[in-house]
């Protein structure tokens, strides 16, 4: 059986707590966080603007030498400008459980990302996350910390 993997990142962004939250629990701003040779994009057709629990949200992704896959989370479970949490129903991971925590803070609001995740086939799958996956889903957070900085202290200045 393979292993269950887990991470967390946390950033202070300069801004109040409504505009962290509106931002990044609006699914249409996962695309400007994400690394652009990942390919990804929304494809839910009826996911809205505005996230609440049992929201299913649809994408097409490609991790792996640019081959789509089609990836659904739920959001499981959302507590207004504090945290929610997103689950993979159908895609690449045998588990994806992302919990995104918000709190205001001096000097803005710190957000805590906390990832769980499980790659399928067993010890196969632990060896792709020691060759691969571990580095990939690092970059794309990497990135996403990279991107947050940007958007959120240049709208400052």
């Amino acid at each position: 059986m393979s292993k269950v993997y887990s991470f967390k990142t946390v950033q202070l962004i300069p801004t109040d707590l409504k505009t962290a939250w509106d931002f990044f629990s609006n699914p249409n701003n996962l695309k400007n966080i994400t690394p652009v040779n990942l390919g990804f994009k929304v494809i839910s057709k009826y996911q809205g603007d505005t996230m609440y629990p049992g929201q299913v949200i649809e994408y097409k992704v490609s991790p792996l030498m640019g081959i789509p896959l089609y990836w659904m989370t739920e959001i499981t479970h959302v507590e207004d400008k504090k945290y929610f949490v997103d689950e993979q129903r159908y895609g690449p991971y045998s588990l994806w459980h992302h919990q995104h925590h918000f709190k205001e803070v001096n000097g803005g609001v710190e957000m805590t990302d906390i990832v769980h995740y499980k790659i399928p086939f067993w010890f196969l799958g632990d060896i792709a996350n020691s060759l691969f996956v571990q580095q990939q889903v690092q970059g794309i957070f990497d990135f996403r910390f990279k991107k947050v900085e940007e958007l959120f202290v240049t709208n400052k200045k």
